[in-house]
């Protein structure tokens, strides 16, 4: 039984949402996919999901606001502590086994209401690595980002490329708040906010809400939506949940190990050949280059065809046309609805001035540091 995303609801996409509370922001997706379905959400839905972090929400049992704005009071609702492509991959598992017919599935965040940012990441990392006192809790993304230049042969200057290509894209975005017209010189003359990294290859928070609806074939047959078929969808957390010592520096198998399985679902073998265009992880900028080679979608050294435009909106094969979480921020749990998001309105033919051509989409999405957790899943036309 295939599944498809039937209905799709985005508010916010800016990097302070001050008039509306995070409920009130899924009320708003939720109504807005309900209607692209052509759903009734207390007739027609038969689960609910949400994918959300106490640790990010700042609230005890923070699933307990869920039911309300989505419509799933009295009705089967569940909540998975995960990236939002993770809800839909427990959508996908729903509707296969015959369980579900129609499951709506939520996401949001609210980065501009946590006062204490930088504490929620330090608490997250390695209990021997908070007694050290980092002053940046993003280092490891810097160990990483030096490991993958020292296997791959990257220099600084394809770093600053992946942002300047992002960025810049993403001003043909209207869901893009941290676009902006940036060339590599002004990438290269800048400090590092933790090395290599400067504030340019680094993506801003952006608040936003993301209600996906995902349905059985029959269903998306029968109702008015316009649907995008998900043929595959995987997640994988490398042993040790990111603990440092088990990681394997400037490598990324949870995102190999993801994408493998999801390509088994699609009947892909060459994604290279198979797919038309990719929307991928690159909150840090060597983040995107790392994704491509895990993905197979790229041989190792993936930088020699960023630099040759392979990447570009117009090469051969697009990476991030939307502008990416570069462009478009990073959202806690909501990054990789986001992703899907883009993927499917360039599949639907309605990306606006980021429009691509294709018909095979790979959506990637990492839950970042020090998580180490990928997803992975494949959208058709």
């Amino acid at each position: 039984m295939r599944a498809a995303v039937l209905g799709i609801g985005w508010h916010g996409f800016r990097p302070s949402v001050p008039e509306l509370s995070f409920a009130e922001m899924m009320y708003e997706a939720a109504v807005r996919a309900y209607e692209d379905a052509g759903v009734e959400a207390r007739e027609d839905i038969d689960v609910f999901v949400s994918c959300q972090e106490d640790f990010w929400e700042g609230i005890a049992i923070s699933d307990e606001f869920a039911p309300d704005p989505i419509g799933g009071v009295m009705r089967p609702t569940m909540t998975v502590a995960g990236d939002g492509l993770q809800c839909v991959g427990q959508a996908f598992m729903m509707i296969r086994s015959g369980l579900a017919e129609v499951v709506a599935v939520e996401t949001h965040a609210k980065p501009s209401d946590v006062k204490t940012l930088q504490g929620v990441y330090e608490l997250a990392l390695d209990p021997q690595l908070r007694t050290l006192g980092p002053g940046n809790p993003l280092f490891p993304a810097g160990l990483d980002a030096v490991a993958y230049m020292k296997r791959s042969g990257a220099e600084r200057e394809h770093l600053a490329l992946v942002a300047v290509k992002n960025r810049n894209r993403g001003l043909r975005n209207a869901r893009a708040p941290h676009a902006a017209r940036i060339t590599i010189e002004d990438v290269m003359a800048s400090e590092p906010v933790v090395y290599p990294l400067t504030a340019y290859e680094i993506a801003g928070y952006t608040d936003v809400a993301v209600n996906v609806v995902i349905a059985s074939e029959r269903k998306a047959r029968e109702l008015k939506g316009e649907p995008v078929w998900l043929e595959g969808i995987w997640w994988s957390t490398e042993v040790g949940s990111g603990t440092m010592e088990w990681h394997e520096w400037g490598r990324m198998p949870s995102m190999k190990a993801a994408a493998r399985e999801a390509y088994r679902q699609a009947g892909i073998s060459d994604p290279r050949r198979q797919t038309d265009f990719a929307e991928v992880e690159d909150r840090f900028s060597f983040m995107e280059l790392l994704s491509l080679e895990e993905l197979g979608l790229a041989p190792e050294g993936a930088h020699r065809l960023l630099e040759a435009g392979h990447f570009d909106a117009k090469g051969g094969y697009p990476v991030n046309p939307s502008g990416g979480s570069l462009s478009l921020g990073t959202s806690f749990e909501a990054t990789g609805l986001v992703r899907l998001l883009e993927a499917v309105l360039q599949l639907r033919g309605k990306a606006g001035g980021t429009q691509v051509e294709g018909e095979r989409a790979i959506v990637a999405s990492w839950r970042g540091v020090p998580t180490y957790t990928s997803i992975v899943a494949v959208l058709s036309r």
